[in-house]
């Protein structure tokens, strides 16, 4: 068994990677790419495992470092509002009315990644809801069969 990837930031190699870079970005490539281990077996990527794997090697390809961290990450206040796409104050006041988990072991919030992708799943799926409820309701009110006369111009 392997030792679990705490976070850690990786520089990308001195030789080139443009040709991995080729392979990875063929299309058709995410369902059937296959990686060979050090003893000959080949197993199949996941998409989602293509998918980080692609964004990885983009990455390093132009020069950039990369970090790996695991689901279990604890993220600023600020980055978590980023994830979501809101303002940090609204974020804080989600934090502060119960609605995400939070921990506050000085004078900074931090919360757990897993919380925030939670939180954002939750609220998808109320939203999904709340727009399925008004359309049964504009459908049971009629609403999609009403037009507006159209108006005439002389």
């Amino acid at each position: 068994m392997t030792t679990p990837i705490l976070e850690r930031t990786v520089l990308p190699p001195t030789e080139s990677l443009d040709e991995l870079v080729e392979m990875l970005s063929r299309p058709g490539a995410e369902p059937t790419t296959t990686l060979a281990g050090p003893n000959g077996e080949h197993l199949v990527l996941p998409p989602e495992v293509f998918e980080v794997l692609r964004g990885v090697v983009e990455a390093m390809a132009s020069g950039q470092a990369v970090t790996i961290a695991p689901v279990h990450q604890r993220l600023t206040t600020q980055e978590a509002a980023e994830l979501l796409g809101i303002s940090r104050p609204t974020f804080v006041k989600l934090l502060e009315s119960g609605e995400i988990p939070f921990e506050q072991p000085g004078r900074h919030r931090r919360v757990r990644l897993a919380d925030v992708l939670a939180y954002r799943k939750r609220t998808s799926v109320d939203r999904r809801a709340a727009l399925d409820r008004m359309v049964e309701i504009a459908d049971e009110a009629e609403m999609y069969e009403r037009t507006a006369s159209p108006k005439r111009t002389r």
